[in-house]
């Protein structure tokens, strides 16, 4: 694990998951190859980040296809070049594209998908600023 790695563990455990916001969650590289740091349990296939990545790619095939994340498939319920979001039932999946990696949070049924978004982009703004 390199020292990026380190810091991301630390945007993991501090700042998404305790957020309260999310019972998964992880940071992927910028180009969604590789998974850097995430929540204890949560693993996200090579398979899945390339579903991520068509999804970034068409937000067509986006909305018409849905994605998967840990093993589970979401419908989008938002998709753009730097946010995609989506639900399965009540619970709800965060992505948001920041310039040095990808933010991926995952939400239980007790929270809202409005607030838990909200907690990812200013993460990610913070990022993009800092970074």
């Amino acid at each position: 694990m390199g020292a990026h790695s380190a810091i991301w563990q630390g945007y993991v455990d501090s700042s998404l998951m305790g957020s309260g916001q999310f019972d998964k969650a992880a940071i992927a590289s910028h180009d969604l190859s590789d998974v850097e740091a995430s929540s204890a349990g949560f693993s996200i296939a090579p398979q899945e980040l390339a579903s991520i990545v068509t999804a970034y790619s068409s937000v067509d095939n986006a909305f018409a296809h849905g994605f998967t994340v840990g093993g589970e498939k979401f419908v989008a319920i938002k998709a753009d070049e730097r946010s995609l979001y989506g639900k399965k039932g009540k619970e709800g999946i965060i992505i948001v594209k920041a310039k040095s990696c990808v933010m991926i949070a995952h939400h239980g049924e007790a929270v809202q998908t409005t607030n838990a978004a909200t907690v990812v982009e200013n993460l990610v703004d913070y990022i993009n600023q800092h970074s």
